[in-house]
């Protein structure tokens, strides 16, 4: 027997999420799921050398699955790799995968602040 479609089971318990938070993938607020404070953290000491799980958990005021939670959110946006090591796991981050996301806001910094000069540029005709 499935869930119904707006409660997720989680480890043997329920978790209930509206449907619109849901659909909106539960990212929040227009903040993209990998650009949280602490995902950005998180991947600003995976980038500068590999890292264990456990070792990234002692450095936050959170448990140790809300870490995990994070890092792989960070996985599926292909932004950091993980592998085991005997019984840790191991986080990287790619820095390819990041330079290509940083070149790309780049580009959209660039055609945003050229449709802002053009609104600029109205505006100042209008007066």
């Amino acid at each position: 027997m499935s869930d119904p479609p707006h409660l997720t089971t989680c480890n043997r318990s329920v978790v209930h999420q509206s449907r619109e938070r849901k659909r909106r993938g539960a990212g929040g607020r227009g903040v993209p799921r990998a650009l949280r404070p602490h995902r950005r953290d998180i991947l600003r000491r995976v980038l500068a050398g590999e890292r264990s799980i456990t070792t990234l958990a002692a450095s936050y005021d959170m448990s140790f699955a809300a870490v995990q939670k994070h890092v792989a959110v960070l996985e599926r946006a292909g932004l950091l790799t993980k592998r085991r090591h005997g019984r840790e796991q191991l986080a990287s981050g790619d820095v390819v995968a990041v330079r290509s996301v940083a070149s790309m806001l780049d580009e959209l910094e660039d055609v945003w602040r050229g449709r802002i000069a053009r609104i600029d540029d109205l505006l100042r005709k209008e007066t």
